[in-house]
């Protein structure tokens, strides 16, 4: 089976996935707290580290920019999160903290990134108080670990908050300051994990909503991680490590691929066992360190470049020296403790956590870059000894045009077969799983999207914030869709089972029955058995097929 794994196909997701809100990489940000200062319509939470002091709107109570670790700059840079530091007096939590640095896709947004940018966003129903203990959901925004933050207004929690559904979203360490190695970092504080500073963000936003989220209300012991592209590649790693054991009771994955190759992580050091990465994290790290002139792989050359300041550790999301020049930024990283192996390699073992999941991929998710094919024929042939049972599934008449062809593909085999595989997996140890196709398309949008749902389309949908994408093209159908989805994705983070009055039955994932939940064209949602299962089948059984390094 081939995986994406290039710097381009990285971009391409990323320019995809999240656009029109990452500011300039200036490292400047607002003053946020105003010790005492009194607000209209204020609301007031004492979590561990001191008061803060959020507001209400039309029946919506948020808390904004709160930190969840100490700020990962100087000496903290490419450590482990550290404990965020107590305030005096009343926090502001009014208004999001800055975003994660990361190059710009887009026009300038309202939070300039910055490096100390660990913020954490609590939406709860307006009557929520401790003791309530509603259900919990904590999202993980995608942006294939570039770019992206919680503070996108796609990710408002009002609609889940008007559900009784506590909604967390954080910002965790994107690029090269989410994800490196370098020699001398690795043999460094013995004792603390390296390279994955991005997972380790994730799992200390998590520690956060255990220990506080009882303050606002919340259940410490209902808690449903989800997210998005990267965010559901983060998903899966949290499922597949231990170090996040018990931190979550249900996972939703959204796109997120779990096959190896997939944003999985490649070996922190040469030791040439993997085929997929011949280039070891570390020696990655050396080639970012060469670029700046930082010769060695000792201590001092270490110490240099936590010296470099922000803007030239992001190198303007260049993750190459120059075209076609060595690599410099690695992407997720197999560093034996925290991810001590590939997810698959766990799914395939039925080990990762034991909880619920609720996983899927759209129909239509992306379909350039990412495989090298001329023609169908030269595609089909990739297939190897299942070439024939890929043309029965995907071209039986010969119909099909190319770049129709690429796209279901390619959507099959990063996204709709894992997701089916994942299940799988979490069905084998006893949990329920529940999958789900989004092939619907805004009706504004149909004559853009003519081959299906494409990639993080259906954030807008989840999340009911269609508005603010879509304004007065939305249609009432796209509404239904987005309230129908909204209820879905609640209903499970209370029970585990998204079915509830309202709504058609959405079947339990069956291994032998590869049920699922189609979000149709036509706005309808329909459970049945997968009409994709013999092209799933065939890119399952797929070995040549390959992507450019």
């Amino acid at each position: 089976m081939f995986r994406f794994r290039t710097a381009a196909a990285v971009t391409v997701i990323a320019t995809l996935v999240i656009t029109g809100f990452v500011g300039s990489s200036a490292s400047a940000a607002p003053p946020w707290w105003h010790p005492g200062e009194a607000g209209g319509n204020d609301v007031k939470v004492k979590v561990s580290t001191g008061s803060l002091r959020g507001s209400t709107e039309d029946g919506v109570t948020s808390f904004k920019g709160i930190p969840y670790a100490a700020p990962p700059t100087g000496a903290n840079r490419w450590r482990p999160p550290q404990p965020a530091k107590s305030w005096k007096g009343e926090r502001d939590a009014t208004a999001f903290g800055p975003d994660c640095m990361q190059a710009s896709f887009g026009p300038p947004g309202d939070t300039p990134p910055s490096e100390d940018c660990l913020f954490a966003n609590v939406w709860r129903p307006a009557g929520a108080k401790k003791g309530d203990k509603l259900p919990v959901m904590v999202w993980i925004h995608g942006g294939a670990f570039v770019f992206g933050s919680g503070s996108q207004p796609t990710f408002s929690g009002e609609a889940f908050a008007r559900q009784d559904v506590i909604l967390v979203t954080l910002n965790y360490r994107l690029g090269r300051f989410g994800f490196f190695a370098f020699p001398a970092l690795s043999k460094e504080r013995r004792g603390e994990p390296k390279g994955n500073y991005a997972y380790m963000d994730q799992i200390a936003g998590l520690e956060w909503v255990k220990r506080n989220i009882s303050k606002f209300g919340g259940d410490r012991n209902n808690v449903t991680i989800f997210g998005e592209s990267a965010g559901g590649v983060s998903v899966n790693a949290l499922l597949t490590s231990r170090s996040a054991h018990g931190l979550f009771d249900k996972a939703i994955s959204e796109s997120g691929g779990g096959r190896d190759g997939t944003l999985t992580g490649r070996p922190i050091a040469d030791d040439n066992t993997d085929p997929q990465f011949p280039v070891s994290a570390e020696t990655i790290g050396v080639n970012f360190a060469q670029r700046h002139g930082i010769e060695g792989v000792d201590a001092a050359a270490l110490a240099r470049l936590r010296a470099l300041p922000a803007e030239q550790i992001l190198d303007s999301g260049a993750e190459t020296d120059g075209p076609d020049g060595p690599r410099t930024y690695s992407g997720p990283i197999v560093d034996g403790r925290l991810v001590a192996q590939t997810p698959e390699t766990v799914f395939s073992a039925a080990k990762q956590s034991r909880v619920p999941v609720l996983i899927g991929s759209n129909s239509a998710e992306l379909g350039v870059e990412f495989v090298r094919a001329d023609s169908k024929e030269d595609l089909f042939r990739q297939f190897g000894d299942a070439r024939d049972e890929a043309i029965a599934a995907y071209d039986p008449d010969g119909t099909t045009d190319f770049a129709t062809l690429m796209t279901m593909v390619i959507t099959d085999e990063v996204w709709a077969e894992p997701a089916r595989f994942i299940a799988d997996a979490v069905v084998a140890r006893r949990k329920p799983a529940y999958v789900y196709r989004f092939s619907y398309v805004a009706e504004s949008m149909r004559a853009q999207y003519t081959q299906g749902a494409p990639h993080a389309s259906e954030l807008e949908f989840v999340f009911d914030t269609l508005e603010g994408r879509y304004g007065d093209a939305l249609t009432d159908t796209d509404r239904g869709v987005a309230s129908m989805m909204n209820r879905y994705w609640a209903n499970f983070a209370k029970t585990g089972d998204p079915n509830g009055p309202g709504l058609p039955e959405w079947p339990q994932h069956d291994p032998s029955a590869n049920p699922i939940l189609d979000f149709r064209p036509d706005g309808t949602a329909v459970g049945g058995p997968d009409p994709h299962t013999a092209r799933l089948n065939a890119v399952e059984k797929a070995d040549d097929l390959v992507v450019p390094r």
